[in-house]
């Protein structure tokens, strides 16, 4: 027996803790989606990515996509994270620690068209960060609801086709992003993959966070219906066809249309 052999029959407990761990943390949070605490979508992720998969959560916040999808994925699969706010960052860094969960790599950077620099607007309300609001100020056009103060900060951003091709990803298998209304610009960055692997999107596509941008829910469908995918939500405890952006709903799932 080699010397490696033997280390990773000594880690072989240490793994199956982690992997206990994870499990039991994705386990709640399927829980928590069925009693709406969390969104409901979490509970059709099992549907849509299988073992050795590789993820984009794109607008991570503190994992609620993260570690559902590192479970399903399994520790020969991947989840790349993208969380540019630092709190929420730091979160999901520790989650993913204490979870053990390697295969979720946490990156500080925004997604977006082009890669470069871009203001973070985060809104705040009696004193207090909301973290679920920040956004880009790339490519701004208005601003939505009543004015509040707001923390900016300079953040770096890149393209899903630049970390694919910096990180050597032979395949996206899917895509879940949201980005208030930015959502567009991370597609955009993500030509090459979307025409190469054709990935599963689960996208946040609200009127009122895109129109801070310039564009309705209806274009980005239409987009996307244009490059073959088919739209559906999550209801009724299923994936069900979607002709249409409802007012009121905010998650969107795109898979290849069948032939």
């Amino acid at each position: 027996m080699d010397e490696h052999t033997t280390e990773s029959l000594i880690d072989l407990p240490a793994r199956r803790r982690s992997r206990g761990r994870l499990a039991l943390a994705a386990g709640w949070m399927r829980v928590a989606a069925g009693l709406r605490l969390v969104e409901p979508e979490v509970r059709g992720l099992h549907e849509l990515v299988r073992p050795g998969d590789v993820c984009f959560d794109v607008g991570a916040a503190y994992g609620m996509y993260s570690v559902p999808l590192a479970d399903l994925v399994g520790p020969i699969g991947a989840v790349h994270s993208f969380e540019p706010q630092g709190r929420p960052r730091a979160i999901l860094g520790a989650v993913r620690t204490a979870l053990g969960a390697a295969h979720i790599r946490v990156s500080e950077s925004g997604l977006g068209r082009t890669a470069g620099h871009l203001e973070l607007r985060l809104p705040v309300r009696f004193g207090l960060p909301i973290s679920g609001h920040a956004h880009l100020a790339g490519g701004l056009v208005a601003t939505t609801g009543r004015a509040v103060p707001t923390r900016r900060t300079r953040v770096a951003v890149t393209t899903v086709d630049e970390v694919v091709l910096e990180r050597g990803i032979e395949r996206v298998h899917f895509i879940k992003a949201d980005v208030e209304g930015f959502e567009p610009e991370v597609l955009h960055g993500a030509a090459g993959v979307l025409a190469r692997d054709m990935p599963t999107l689960l996208l946040e596509i609200e009127d009122r966070h895109l129109a801070r941008y310039g564009r309705t829910a209806a274009e980005v469908s239409a987009m996307l219906r244009e490059r073959g995918y088919a739209m559906s939500t999550w209801r009724d405890g299923s994936w069900q066809p979607a002709e249409r952006v409802e007012l009121g709903r905010r998650n969107y799932l795109f898979r290849a249309a069948a032939a």
